[in-house]
């Protein structure tokens, strides 16, 4: 396994060098819209403590971090009434990590509607900014 690289994708997006549609933040977690959903209100968690994922994780960060998880979880129940919810985390490209920094994917599921593939189909900004506005004010 590669060392932790703070130039990561999430890791500009915690810096504030790449925009993101936001959802929820403070000194622990980044929450926002995944980009290429696979599907309606497809959020990532980002723990903000630096690790390539959950093998090299702080047991502390993993501890904080999902509280936070659970609660945006079901904010987005509240928010979009998902028939379920599922829950996912990546370790290492293999298994289907694509940004190195730890993060946790809140993917609602819809009875009848198929669940996309993993990182692909860039979604509408103006559909990703109105589920956010959504989720966050369901918290």
């Amino acid at each position: 396994m590669s060392a932790y690289d703070p130039d990561n994708i999430f890791g500009k997006v915690l810096r504030g060098e790449i925009p993101a549609h936001k959802v929820f933040e403070d000194d622990t977690v980044f929450a926002m819209m995944d980009i290429f959903p696979q599907s309606k209100g497809h959020l990532l968690v980002i723990p903000k403590a630096p690790s390539r994922n959950l093998l090299d994780a702080d047991p502390a960060t993993l501890s904080e971090a999902m509280p936070y998880v659970q609660r945006l979880a079901r904010a987005v129940q509240k928010a979009l009434r998902p028939d379920g919810i599922r829950v996912v985390q990546f370790n290492e490209a293999p298994a289907g990590q694509s940004v190195f920094h730890l993060h946790f994917h809140i993917i609602p599921v819809y009875e009848g509607v198929p669940i996309g593939r993993h990182g692909e189909g860039r979604a509408d900004d103006g559909e990703l900014a109105e589920e956010a506005r959504a989720i966050a004010a369901a918290l």
